[in-house]
């Protein structure tokens, strides 16, 4: 089934820089925190550099889905690289000149964030334009797994980097790999603008996203999809980052070899998955979104109810099925389910959602920690998790038009 996708080259040209960037961008990612920390020996300011890792998404996401939709979608996605190798190659010549201080430092992993703003929309709208709908599925999955791939291979080479390397080579493969990004993206096919609207400015890139909110307002299964999806992710996700940490460090003599043991477990589960999706189910819909999502919130649930470590794998191993699934899911409904002309709206107001609900998630649930156990916050997350998927479930049997 993956033989179709393969064989089309410029599939290959956009999977071979995709992989080599996602790789570069967790080092250069993991480069910036360690940095801030060395430079500071301060939590504070190694959480802002963290912080303005994602603020980005939230002030221009939403204006980077308008653009994508507005211009050549692969010549912005071109231009982007190349600005980022500029700012990696001043923080590298700082770096080297012993210039680099923490506003730098600062500004630069803010400075590259802002162009994933721009990029990641448009990156994602280009799959439906030079895949054939019916090999979707396959081709998603294999971003998918490529992408869980490099999160496997970024920190192992990290820590190999570490042990015998300055930690400039992160940024300076980071920079390198933009470079071959922009390099296999140029062989693309050229895309003229999917939005004809005569002239851009900001008030034309206004008008766009009204539109698209007013378009969207009218089609039930993406509005309850992104609602969903906002939710989900905000009972899990300082589930994931943070809360399992802490039960191991809680349980445990030593939490960080478990809880790095049990990404690893997630890591290969997920990508094993996302291999398998396509092989197994012929056709992604609300149905297998929300079979997903119950998989997912069983596995945090598991991990609350027992609080050991086994029992932590495997709740690890039924979130590595059921988040690919329901991920998955959700980008094939927003690829054919969205006119190609609104691809980059959708998935930057995707994005900015699950943005949004990541910040709120973490801020919230330091607060909670006062007065809530780290086990009652896992256990809570799981079953809101189920409940909300249960909500959905019922609703959709008792609506009179039935969903997609």
């Amino acid at each position: 089934m993956y033989k179709a996708v393969i064989k089309n080259k410029n599939a290959v040209y956009y999977f071979l820089g995709g992989a080599v960037s996602h790789i570069g961008d967790i080092l250069s990612g993991l480069a910036f925190l360690f940095l801030a920390f060395r430079m500071t020996d301060s939590s504070m300011h190694t959480t802002i550099v963290a912080i303005a890792e994602t603020m980005p998404y939230l002030l221009f996401g939403l204006f980077g889905g308008a653009l994508a939709d507005h211009i050549n979608r692969r010549n912005m996605m071109v231009i982007i690289d190349l600005i980022r190798l500029i700012i990696l190659t001043i923080i590298i010549f700082l770096y080297l000149q012993d210039g680099l201080t923490f506003p730098y430092l600062l500004a630069g992993s803010f400075l590259l964030q802002c162009c994933g703003c721009f990029f990641n929309p448009a990156h994602r709208a280009v799959l439906p334009e030079i895949i054939p709908e019916e090999e979707l599925p396959n081709a998603n999955s294999t971003w998918d797994t490529i992408q869980r791939s490099a999160s496997l291979i970024g920190p192992v080479l990290a820590a190999w980097l570490i042990a015998s390397a300055d930690i400039i080579y992160f940024f300076v493969i980071d920079a390198a790999s933009y470079a071959i990004s922009a390099l296999c993206l140029s062989r693309l096919p050229a895309m003229a603008p999917t939005d004809k609207e005569v002239g851009l400015s900001i008030a034309s890139l206004y008008r766009s996203l009204f539109d698209f909110f007013k378009w969207i307002r009218k089609k039930p299964t993406l509005v309850h999809l992104f609602i969903t999806t906002f939710f989900v992710v905000f009972f899990n996700t300082w589930v994931w980052q943070v809360g399992i940490l802490l039960a191991f460090e809680e349980i445990t003599e030593n939490g960080e070899p478990w809880y790095n043991a049990i990404q690893i477990v997630f890591g290969i589960g997920a990508t094993i998955i996302s291999i398998l999706i396509p092989l197994l189910i012929n056709r992604l819909d609300m149905k297998k979104y929300v079979l997903g999502c119950v998989i997912w919130g069983a596995g945090i649930c598991i991990i609350g109810l027992a609080y050991k470590e086994p029992f932590f794998f495997v709740g690890a191993i039924l979130i590595s099925i059921g988040l690919p699934l329901s991920s998955l899911t959700r980008v094939y409904l927003i690829q054919t389910h969205v006119p190609k002309l609104m691809l980059g709206r959708a998935f930057s107001s995707n994005a900015v959602l699950l943005y949004a609900s990541n910040t709120l998630s973490l801020a919230l649930y330091a607060s909670f920690l006062s007065f809530l156990s780290i086990r009652s916050l896992i256990l809570i997350s799981g079953a809101s998790i189920l409940v909300i998927v249960c909500f959905y479930t019922l609703y959709m049997l008792f609506r009179n038009k039935p969903g997609v």
